[in-house]
C-alpha cells in the first residue's frame, strides 16, 4: 500500500515518536509499505511520522548514491527504535529536501559521522557507525522521530524568507508526484 505523505503544518510531525515492539499490529506489512511509499515518492528515506504514524521507525535506501560512495551499494535498511549514540567529525553542508516539505530544498549542516543503535525488521539489535551520505540520511530521518524538520536548522532570516512557501504547503498549494495529507484534513 502506498501511503500519502504528511506535510508541514501537521502537528504530528512535531511530536516525539513512541517506541514499538515486535508485536506492533501489521508490522511486517508496514515495513514493506514504507519502502513502497518511499520509492513511489522518489525519496531515499521515509520516517513513520511522515505517513501519519507517531512511532520510532524509518526506512532508507541510499543505494542510488553508490556511484559516488561505493559503500552504499545495497544500502537498504529499516531502523526500528533507533537511538543515536554519538555524532562525530566535522560538520558539512549539503542541500537537503524532504517529502514533508515539498518544493523546498535548503543547505543543512550536519556532523560527518553518526553511531546508532537500532533494531532491524527482525528485531535484531545493531550498533553501527556510518559516515557521509548514509550518516546524513540517517540524521535527517532520525530528526523526524524527534519532531524536527530540516527547516529547524535554518537561520531566522531564512525561515522568514520561506514563510509564504511553508504557508502554501499547509494549504496544499504545492505540486508533488505523490499524494499528500493536507494538515487538518483526514487521510
Amino acid at each position: 500500500m502506498i501511503y500519502p505523505i504528511t506535510v508541514y503544518g501537521e502537528p504530528l510531525l512535531r511530536k516525539v515518536a513512541k517506541p514499538i515492539d515486535k508485536d506492533y499490529p501489521g508490522f511486517d506489512q508496514l515495513v514493506k509499505d514504507m519502502f513502497e511509499t518511499m520509492y513511489h515518492s522518489d525519496g531515499v528515506g521515509l520516517a513513520a511520522p511522515q505517513i501519519g504514524l507517531s512511532i520510532r521507525m524509518f526506512v532508507i535506501d541510499a543505494s542510488a548514491a553508490a556511484d559516488e560512495e561505493p559503500e552504499l551499494e545495497g544500502f537498504k535498511k529499516a531502523f526500528i527504535n533507533p537511538e543515536i549514540i554519538e555524532f562525530k567529525g566535522d560538520e558539512w553542508i549539503m542541500n537537503e529536501g524532504c517529502l514533508s516539505l515539498p518544493e523546498i530544498r535548503e543547505d543543512v549542516s550536519r556532523p560527518e559521522f553518526v553511531k546508532i543503535k537500532y533494531y532491524d525488521e527482525n528485531f535484531v539489535e545493531h550498533i553501527e557507525e556510518y559516515g557521509g551520505f548514509a550518516a546524513r540520511v540517517i540524521q535527517h530521518e532520525y530528526d523526524h522521530l524527534e519532531g524536527k524538520l530540516l527547516i529547524d536548522y535554518l537561520s531566522p532570516l531564512k525561515k522568514r524568507m520561506l514563510k509564504s512557501r511553508l504557508t502554501n504547503i499547509t494549504k496544499g498549494k504545492v505540486k508533488t508526484s505523490y499524494r499528500i495529507i493536507i494538515p487538518g484534513t483526514k487521510k
